[in-house]
């Protein structure tokens, strides 16, 4: 845990206090995030308040970031916890779960009392009561118009349709990888990038859909982690199918070894040999001697 340490830089200037960073969760089983404190020994499992872009929300305390910073470090966090949550509110946090709950229950029959193609898959409430969010998947764009006025009569409150996709739904839902490890967009993504076939194949991976596809059935997202370091590490290495000579010996290429800076190469009597960084940085480019193929007469 963070210790409050006070320090002067000049002489006569107020001293500044170094802050604390804690992981933080708003809902069970849900993605944490980094938040900063000037509070001290707040331990794992403590509800606190937590300021964000609509109002004090509360969120339960999941241990100590082990990082710390001055005030002016403040920006190396997501959120700001600004106290602990009262007696009174930690029992309205409980609640508010039991609510979301509910509410859950009552949108699904709804939504198939109005015949909707569409699948749920969370309920959000602010704690002040002001918005709920149903969070939605659909194939299709979906008319909930009539649902919406459903759920104002029956929550009293203002009501929003979010529609997401199926990784922002595997992120909500959670889950085990193929690594054993928990999915990565629950856990720590914030943003998802881009990931295409492309870093597969950079990347030496089998493209057997099942074993580069994650549960929400898209691409993994960890192709993109080593996709750049592989990238480098294939800049300046003799391309697949090229021709070298190294001293009298001449090989063609047939497989590169990024992490090991090494390439496979055939010689000349058919033979496979492992060519090491030092050794095929030697190389000669040979161009091809195939005769040029004749067009074919009309």
């Amino acid at each position: 845990m963070a210790e409050i340490i006070e320090k002067e830089h000049v002489s006569g200037s107020v001293p500044e206090k170094e802050i604390a960073f804690y992981r933080i969760q708003f809902r069970k089983e849900s993605q944490q995030f980094t938040a900063s404190s000037t509070l001290l020994c707040l331990a794992s499992g403590k509800v606190v308040m937590v300021k964000t872009d609509h109002g004090s929300e509360p969120g339960r305390i999941i241990g100590s970031a082990s990082i710390r910073g001055c005030r002016g470090d403040v920006r190396r966090s997501t959120f700001e916890i600004s106290r602990s949550a009262s007696t009174e509110e930690q029992q309205k946090f409980e609640n508010l779960i039991l609510y979301e709950e509910n509410a859950f229950a009552i949108c699904n029959k709804l939504i198939e009392k109005n015949q909707l193609s569409m699948q749920l898959v969370r309920v959000e409430r602010f704690f002040n009561g002001s918005k709920i969010i149903f969070y939605f998947t659909a194939d299709n764009r979906v008319d909930f118009r009539a649902l919406v006025k459903n759920l104002v009569q029956e929550f009293r409150t203002r009501v929003e349709m979010r529609q997401v996709g199926v990784r922002h739904e595997t992120k909500m839902i959670g889950g085990i990888g193929i690594c054993g490890r928990e999915l990565c967009c629950s856990s720590f993504i914030k943003k998802f990038d881009s990931v295409s076939i492309k870093m597969a194949k950079e990347q030496d991976l089998p493209l057997n859909p099942s074993k580069i596809s994650g549960v929400c059935n898209r691409l993994l997202c960890c192709l993109t982690y080593e996709y750049e370091t592989y990238k480098k590490q294939r800049r300046g290495m003799p391309r697949l199918g090229k021709r070298i000579r190294i001293g009298k010996e001449k090989y063609r290429v047939k497989r590169q070894n990024p992490l090991q800076e090494s390439i496979l190469a055939e010689n000349e009597n058919g033979e496979d040999v492992v060519l090491q960084k030092d050794e095929w940085k030697m190389y000669q480019n040979i161009k091809r001697t195939e005769p040029p193929k004749e067009k074919k007469k009309k």
